[in-house]
């Protein structure tokens, strides 16, 4: 039995914060919490977040201090994690660590990025859906990472959303231009990050274009998942247009499913082919029908 602590790496509120879990029992994590004055508004659902000033005193008091990646399979190991994707909050941390590897010491950017993906009016165009696309592109690309322009598009091309279709690309593109511009990348990848932003608005990506067929192949593997992943996907896609008719939704939505249909190659990387395009195929046929 133990509780363990991560290093503050969690920007906020002018500070960062460490994560402070049992591998035992939420029981012994609370109690441990309340010895050590934590409030419990500082719970968020399987850890506590503390501030860095806090950290030597929790060590001093018998908290074990690991790395994250360390604390992470602690958790998992209890049986106490909550799985990122039953959470939208919960993937701050799993966001932030990805953001870190992609545009390390930016983080006022990150954090308004990460705000923008969980507005409260976002079901499926939220961080869930942001965290998809980037372990889809890990999926796309491995063993090799990623091109940092694709990654930087990634966290750009919902970063507007409003629902309205080619509207929220081309602000999301003016948002990147500003921002990464602001953050002193080279003009020449900005450009880049904003053109495939803009891309996303219709999944067209020209023939050699490998940048945008990534990109284009990791936004849309939501649409190669089993029934089960696919209806879940279809849930939220109807939560975030809770404000239109069932029937204005059903019309709009087949067109949208027309569209995909049309796109030929749906999948434009071989491994997009091969992972996603013949149950993306089944799903949208089904969807229509």
């Amino acid at each position: 039995m133990a509780i363990y602590l991560d290093p503050p790496l969690w920007p906020a509120h002018g500070t960062h914060f460490s994560h402070l879990v049992s591998d035992t029992s939420l029981e012994e994590l609370h109690s441990f919490a309340r010895a050590e004055g934590i409030p419990e508004r500082a719970f968020d659902g399987d850890h506590y977040d503390v501030a860095e000033s806090r950290y030597a005193a929790l060590v001093a008091a018998g908290a074990v201090p690991v790395e994250g990646r360390v604390l992470v399979r602690k958790l998992i190991a209890s049986g106490l994690r909550i799985p990122a994707r039953r959470r939208s909050g919960s993937l701050k941390l799993p966001l932030l660590t990805r953001w870190n590897e992609v545009l390390p010491g930016h983080d006022a950017l990150f954090l308004d990025l990460l705000d923008r993906w969980g507005e409260e009016h976002r079901n499926y165009h939220g961080r869930t859906h942001l965290l998809a696309v980037l372990e889809a592109l890990d999926l796309l690309t491995a063993p090799a990472a990623p091109p940092r322009s694709v990654l930087l598009g990634a966290w750009f091309h919902d970063a507007v959303y409003r629902g309205v279709a080619g509207e929220d690309e081309e602000e999301s593109a003016r948002l990147a231009e500003d921002r990464l511009a602001h953050a002193g990348l080279p003009a020449e990848e900005v450009y880049e990050v904003a053109r495939l932003v803009r891309m996303t608005a219709d999944h067209r990506p020209d023939a050699g274009d490998e940048a945008a067929a990534l990109l284009s192949d990791a936004d849309l593997s939501v649409l190669g998942g089993d029934p089960t992943a696919y209806a879940r996907y279809l849930a939220a896609v109807r939560i975030d247009f809770a404000h239109i008719g069932d029937a204005d939704f059903a019309a709009g939505r087949a067109a949208v499913v027309r569209q995909l249909l049309e796109l030929d190659p749906l999948f434009h990387t071989l491994r997009g082919r091969a992972l996603w395009q013949d149950a993306a195929r089944r799903n949208l046929h089904a969807e229509l029908g």
